[in-house]
């Protein structure tokens, strides 16, 4: 049997070099917003649906399709894991009209749809960076 290993300490390690992040499409998997708070990071969670969060992350039901632009000013970074390639683009339209980095992994074979920066983490995990904004350079 293949084991996957667990690639959430290192997607927490690379995001907690900001201030504030907005994760898109938290699902039922909010573990990286917890650690991010855990780690002093402001954090607010989006996604279609109403969500359960960890006490301090912040929680909006958002579409990046229709965005309210409010949610995601003066963060540093729009995070998505496991992000599906029509979420791309909108979303890098999300980061650009705020001015925060869009940073993301996908599901499995699914390539960035996207111009993309490529960073391997510790554990195989792949994240995209379509932005980097200059401070995070």
């Amino acid at each position: 049997m293949y084991d996957v290993p667990d690639t959430t300490g290192s997607l927490v390690d690379r995001l907690a070099s900001v201030d504030s992040v907005v994760e898109v499409g938290v699902g039922n998997h909010p573990d990286i917003a917890g650690r991010l708070v855990e780690r002093g990071i402001d954090v607010t969670a989006t996604d279609i649906v109403e969500r359960e969060v960890p006490d301090g992350v912040a929680f909006v039901v958002d579409d990046v399709l229709d965005p309210d632009h409010a949610v995601y000013a003066g963060c540093d970074i729009v995070f998505a894991r496991n992000l599906p390639p029509e979420l791309h683009r909108p979303t890098l339209t999300v980061a650009n009209a705020v001015g925060a980095a869009f940073w993301f992994t996908t599901l499995g074979g699914d390539q960035p749809t996207v111009a993309v920066e490529r960073e391997q983490l510790p554990g195989g995990e792949t994240l995209y960076r379509a932005r980097d904004s200059k401070a995070l350079e």
